[in-house]
């Protein structure tokens, strides 16, 4: 599970990143916690889609 923490440490990598640069260690911190969110994304919209329900309103024979 992605905490806010993490997300706070993911955008300040990237703050970073953008204007001094990244050690290796730092690289690879990053790609780690990008990729752990990324699952995470993944698992959660996954989940929401499997609880989507779809209900149609108008009897299929009073369609036109």
């Amino acid at each position: 599970m992605i905490t806010k923490e993490l997300i706070e440490e993911i955008n300040t990598l990237a703050r970073k990143q953008r204007t001094v640069g990244l050690i290796p260690e730092e690289k690879e911190r990053q790609q780690t916690l990008r990729q752990a969110y990324l699952v995470s994304f993944r698992e959660n919209m996954k989940s929401v889609l499997d609880n989507i329900e779809i209900v149609d309103e108008l009897p299929k024979n009073k369609m036109n």
